[in-house]
């Protein structure tokens, strides 16, 4: 690819809907679920054979930072780009590209996220290529995934008219994004073969997705520039410090996408991709036993019990037994100071336990 390829990935979020492993002091991306590596960790080494590490930005909050970088050697402190809070992915976004703009300003970015599972890379990689050369002919570009089934925990993507076709992939122009439905509504997009699970994965030319902030979010954007007039200089620390407090927390999908000129998606098939958003979802791509049970401890008793999912931490998996008789479809997750029991089928809600949990001034345990 063009040495004028970048990618921001997006490792700020703090996984309350994979409490209680994933924590403050150990988010989600930090963690290892499919082997010795870790999610942060495989989200960039597969994208290494296309873009060099020297093009790859990390957008996280500072304790994660120190964090992540302690497990990707190939990255450098410069790699990281730090938030002082989160913000919402518009305000991400835009800090990675006013950087990006400021060092290349002819660059194209690939935004991505630290929490996506694939088991075809080589796929995604040619998505990538193709996204991009599309991003040189000025689009804003999304890869969409077409829905298996009809989940209304994602948002969704409003397919139009087929567009250009780039390294033989078709590209489709986008009529709207549409926010998570209810489940009624998320049947009917699926059945209608028009839409598109939304990635949350874009691709566009760096001065161009600022030209979309600049048109659709005028208060982000005065900010931004702000923040650039400050980089490389004794001031960058404390403009963007104060520049953050400032800003509204917003996605890029509501406050660009939605009315951004030029979109188009590339459907983004066989990927076998999933947004590790919850534990139902990190269930249904663990391997399990022949009763649908997926357990990582070292010692476990399972009698009449099926679908039934347990994790523990590294601390608790030696010497101690997990016995389970008679549970089905139950999420168990265990701790070194908590234990979290809920149904699959209530595992996206996860986060409302975290917030009632810090309601009750129990913050200790987040």
């Amino acid at each position: 690819m063009g040495s004028n390829y970048y990618a921001a990935i997006m490792a700020g979020g703090g996984g309350t809907r994979l409490w209680p492993l994933s924590r403050k002091r150990r988010p989600k991306q930090a963690l290892k679920f499919f082997g010795d590596r870790t999610l942060f960790q495989v989200s960039v080494e597969r994208i290494l054979p296309i873009i060099d590490p020297a093009n790859i930005l990390v957008l996280t909050v500072e304790d994660h930072a120190k964090i992540l970088a302690k497990q990707e050697e190939s990255l450098l402190p410069k790699n990281f780009i730090i938030e002082p809070s989160p913000r919402g992915t518009a305000s991400a976004i835009g800090l990675a590209a006013i950087y990006l703009n400021h060092r290349d300003p002819g660059s194209v970015m690939a935004c991505l996220t630290a929490d996506h599972y694939m088991t075809n890379e080589i796929a995604f990689r040619e998505l990538l290529k193709a996204a991009y050369d599309a991003a040189l002919d000025n689009h804003l570009v999304t890869l969409g995934i077409t829905p298996e089934v009809p989940d209304p925990t994602y948002g969704y993507i409003h397919k139009g008219d087929e567009a250009d076709k780039y390294r033989g992939l078709q590209t489709y122009s986008v009529k709207a994004f549409k926010e998570k439905p209810d489940a009624a509504i998320a049947r009917e997009y699926q059945q209608s073969g028009e839409y598109s699970w939304n990635s949350g994965m874009f691709v566009w030319r760096t001065e161009r997705i600022l030209e979309e902030i600049q048109r659709q979010m005028p208060d982000l954007f005065s900010g931004l520039q702000e923040i650039q007039k400050a980089l490389d200089t004794d001031r960058e620390r404390e403009t963007v410090a104060t520049v953050w407090n400032e800003l509204k927390s917003i996605t890029i999908d509501y406050g660009v996408m939605e009315g951004a000129e030029d979109v188009v998606v590339i459907p983004a098939d066989d990927l076998g991709w999933i947004d590790i958003g919850d534990w139902n979802r990190l269930y249904n791509v663990l391997e399990k036993d022949e009763d649908g049970n997926v357990c990582d401890s070292e010692a476990t008793l399972l009698l009449d019990t099926s679908g039934v999912m347990i994790l523990q931490d590294e601390q608790r998996k030696s010497g101690r037994l997990i016995a389970a008789l008679g549970i089905d479809d139950l999420v168990i997750i265990d701790t070194e100071d908590v234990l979290l029991i809920c149904r699959r089928e209530k595992a996206d809600q996860v986060k409302r336990l975290v917030d009632f949990m810090n309601e009750r001034k129990l913050g200790n345990y987040s």
